[in-house]
């Protein structure tokens, strides 16, 4: 989930404070995977975003649909801080405050989340074999792989991790034996 950073930016305060009242409760594990739960069912679900998105809602229908929907499945301390979103009108900021969130918990656990975009499939063991690299050079203790498949990179794969980008498609190569023969020949 990569977003807007000026939303991450607003979302950053209530993501500390959230992490701060987790750490000092000690529940930052059932928060925490709360969170990555979230995460996957906003991502399966983009109906329920737009609808808790949507200014013309009132707050009460997304606390009714947030109540049927997630209340069973949360924490109470996670759930009723959904609700504190919804009473501030915030609840547009929720992927923004998941990714900072778990942003803080993974810098925290010495955890990289990095992006793979891949022309194809993984194996397990190539899978295995670039988290080992990853992990050597990024000095984690643990890498997180949110892997995409984009068969217009024809072949190889791109690295996005913070502000870096390796890119190692045969796409890219195309395009940097494009350009140099195009110097060449303007010769």
């Amino acid at each position: 989930m990569s977003a807007n950073p000026l939303t991450l930016k607003i979302a950053a305060p209530y993501a500390r404070a959230l992490y701060d009242f987790s750490n000092d409760k000690n529940i930052m594990h059932q928060v925490t995977a709360d969170f990555q739960n979230l995460e996957i069912l906003l991502t399966k679900t983009p109906d329920l975003l737009d609808y808790l998105n949507n200014p013309l809602v009132t707050s009460e229908a997304k606390e009714e649909i947030l109540t049927r929907a997630l209340k069973s499945q949360l924490n109470q301390e996670t759930f009723k801080f959904l609700l504190v979103l919804v009473s501030r009108n915030r609840i547009n900021l929720l992927e923004s405050i998941i990714t900072s969130y778990l942003q803080l918990v993974y810098d925290l656990a010495s955890i990289k989340m990095i992006e793979v975009s891949s022309a194809f499939a993984f194996t397990n063991r190539q899978k295995n074999t670039l988290i080992t690299k990853l992990k050597e050079i990024t000095k984690a203790r643990e890498i997180q792989l949110a892997i995409t498949i984009d068969s217009s990179l024809i072949g190889g794969f791109l690295i996005k991790t913070d502000s870096k980008v390796i890119d190692f498609t045969i796409k890219n190569q195309l395009q940097e034996l494009a350009k140099y023969l195009d110097s060449v020949l303007e010769i």
